[in-house]
């Protein structure tokens, strides 16, 4: 078995993006943090469960040493983030582990298939970035995200906080 690369990222949901960062900032200090809206057209071939779906949202990143820290805002449209709100509240919502490329993002996915892993939601961030979140909650006791890269490494901010 392939060793799953190191942690990239650390996600938490939250419904309100702008009063978290503020308070990440204020706390530790956390920042600059760059906040991107995706949303179709750019945000497209989502499926939640299995099911087509449309969703926007609003995500704002900060470096921590190796690790990139994230908050999502879910906006409008079925989605995981709202699913975690609405079932569990603000908080961890889950650990990015992403591959090098498509190829290897697709052969994990094909791993967890066969484990019976379910694919929570997945979809695409302009032509080249592919993501998927598993459930791996029964086995590992968290959400697992991977693809092949980051939405920083694709996406313009909108806006950097403290600017």
């Amino acid at each position: 078995m392939d060793t799953i690369p190191q942690i990239t990222q650390v996600a938490v949901v939250v419904k309100d993006l702008q009063a978290t960062m503020e308070a990440y900032h204020k706390t530790l200090g956390w920042g600059p943090w760059s906040v991107y809206e995706h949303k179709p057209p750019a945000l497209h071939d989502l499926r939640l469960h299995g099911e087509p779906v449309e969703f926007s949202m609003l995500g704002a990143e900060t470096q921590v040493g190796p690790i990139a820290f994230e908050l999502l805002q879910p906006l409008e449209g079925p989605n995981a983030y709202q699913e975690w709100l609405d079932e569990h509240g603000e908080g961890l919502h889950h650990v990015a582990c992403m591959m090098h490329s498509k190829q290897e993002a697709a052969a994990l996915k094909a791993r967890f298939d066969d484990l019976g892993i379910e694919t929570l939601t997945s979809g695409r961030l302009g032509d080249d970035l592919e993501y998927y979140y598993f459930d791996t909650q029964p086995l590992l006791k968290m959400i697992l995200e991977t693809g092949s890269g980051h939405s920083k490494e694709l996406a313009k901010p909108i806006r950097v906080y403290p600017s």
